[in-house]
Parts: structure tokens; sequence; C-alpha cells
């Protein structure tokens, strides 16, 4: 049993955020988003 996986970057307000796809599926880094969306340089403390 083979799945295939492939990770890229995404960009969203000129900050990346990682991603895989996996079983035909798109995962998002969680904390990334964090990042992203609250503008912390601590994302993990949320």
């Amino acid at each position: 049993m083979t799945s295939e996986i492939t990770t890229k970057i995404a960009l969203f307000k000129g900050k990346t955020i990682r991603k895989t796809i996996y079983k035909n599926k798109w995962w998002f880094s969680v904390v990334d988003v964090i990042e992203v969306l609250t503008d912390t340089e601590r994302p993990r403390k949320y």
C-alpha cells in the first residue's frame, strides 16, 4: 500500500504556509496558518 505525498509551500500575505497533499486532500500546517492570521512571532503559544 503506497500513498503519494507531495509537499509544497503556499504564500499568504507574503508569508509561507507549508502544505501537503495526502490521499487527494490538502493538509496545512496549523502553526503557519496561526502565524499568518494573528501576525505573532510565537504562533506555537496559541
